[in-house]
């Protein structure tokens, strides 16, 4: 028998990219994606980004058991109801091209920084190490390498222009996200990480942490059947509600009718960057049944 953890994802701005990475237009698609609410799970469970090497001295019960949770999250089925699709935001920005105060960590990593302002820093006194400025940098030391001659730490990338992005989010949205899997207390245990996390939580991104609850419960069932017999999640003020026939996105096999790829099936979170691959999806209308489960105790 299947049982189905209940997540509600609300906050204040969302951003669930897809296609952009670290590129000067980042998306945000209009729903939560797989790979990011695993990642959330793993980050609660507080599961490290590369499961530790036989070589790295970990105990081998430790890196068993970070390979089989990891497993077990990739498994689960996934859906998502929005209760609330909330508004899409469009955010422009510009960074760098100022001039700004050296550090000393700037010094050490560049002696060509430190002999660019050797003068001020001989005039300086006391034990502070004061403001000193370098016209036209801007930022930390980039491509930092050995200098080949010398051996002293070089940057590769002394200057640089103005960076321009355009970042897009979804406002005062509210999710219904299901994780479907035939172990009850695995998925309890989920919950239970997510109530008190080992790491941070975010929303897509480090600038949209998750707000008020968030773990809602495990049920017996399948994802559909819980969408059909709980309420609407209670939104934001002025946040416009789907009624009583919701959008919802199901995991489906490959061979069924509308299905859809989407490249958001995790493989790994590497630092370097993280692994995907496809799954498929199918989008359904959701109609709430006459008397649905009514939720309990949520914080907004």
């Amino acid at each position: 028998m299947s049982h189905v953890l209940l997540l509600r994802l609300a906050a204040p701005l969302q951003s669930w990219g897809v296609t952009s990475h670290f590129a000067p237009r980042r998306d945000s698609q209009g729903r939560p994606t797989k790979s990011a609410v695993i990642g959330m799970c793993a980050a609660a469970l507080g599961l490290p980004r590369e499961p530790p090497a036989a070589e790295s001295g970990a105990p081998r019960e430790a890196r068993e058991a970070a390979h089989t949770l990891f497993g077990e999250l990739v498994r689960t089925v996934f859906a998502v109801r929005a209760d609330h699709p909330g508004v899409p935001v469009r955010d422009y920005q510009t960074v760098g091209a100022g001039r700004y105060p050296l550090r000393p960590r700037d010094l050490i990593t560049d002696h060509r920084r430190a002999a660019a302002v050797s003068a001020s820093l001989d005039e300086a006194t006391g034990d502070r190490f004061g403001e000193h400025r370098l016209s036209g940098w801007y930022g930390a030391p980039k491509k930092i390498a050995a200098d080949p001659v010398s051996g002293a730490l070089v940057s590769g990338e002394l200057y640089r222009s103005a960076l321009t992005t355009e970042r897009w989010y979804l406002a005062d949205a509210t999710f219904l996200v299901a994780l479907q899997h035939e172990d009850r207390q695995f998925l309890e245990s989920v919950g239970a990480a997510l109530e008190r996390p080992r790491r941070l939580l975010w929303l897509g991104r480090k600038s949209c942490p998750p707000s008020g609850t968030l773990y809602l419960g495990v049920v017996p069932g399948d994802a559909e059947t819980a969408f059909r017999t709980r309420a609407l999640l209670p939104g934001p003020e002025n946040a416009s509600g789907g009624g009583r026939r919701l959008w919802a996105w199901f995991q489906v096999p490959p061979l069924e009718r509308d299905a859809m790829p989407v490249q958001d099936q995790p493989v790994g979170f590497h630092a370097l960057g993280p692994e995907h691959t496809t799954r498929w999806e199918a989008r359904r209308r959701i109609t709430l049944e006459p008397n649905p489960a009514e939720w309990e105790e949520i914080i907004l």
